[in-house]
């Protein structure tokens, strides 16, 4: 099941709204909309509950977004493999994010 605040936060995109800050424009509490600050309708449950199944597409897409961060290693050694990929005439960076997303799909 989709956060709460994940279909709060799709609800408002797809109502034009494009940031939330869920310290000032929208408080929850306990899954419920306890302080709406925002230039859009609060929306009804029924709105929230449309959108379960693009934010649970979302939250998934974000894990996987957060695994091929790391596993894409910091931008130095991306840097070196660039490098030597240009040097050599190899494939090793292409070769690695290839293998980084396959192991990885969304």
């Amino acid at each position: 099941m989709a956060q709460y605040s994940k279909k709060i936060e799709l609800y408002a995109i797809a109502n034009g709204v494009n940031s939330i800050d869920f310290r000032n424009d929208v408080i929850l509490e306990n899954d419920n909309i306890k302080t709406w600050n925002l230039e859009i309708s609060q929306p009804t449950a029924e709105q929230i509950a449309s959108y379960e199944t693009a934010a649970n597409a979302a939250e998934a897409n974000a894990a996987i977004d957060a695994t091929r961060q790391t596993q894409y290693l910091s931008w130095q050694q991306q840097m070196e493999m660039i490098y030597k990929d240009q040097k050599n005439g190899t494939t090793t960076f292409k070769d690695h994010c290839d293998k980084v997303r396959s192991d990885n799909p969304k």
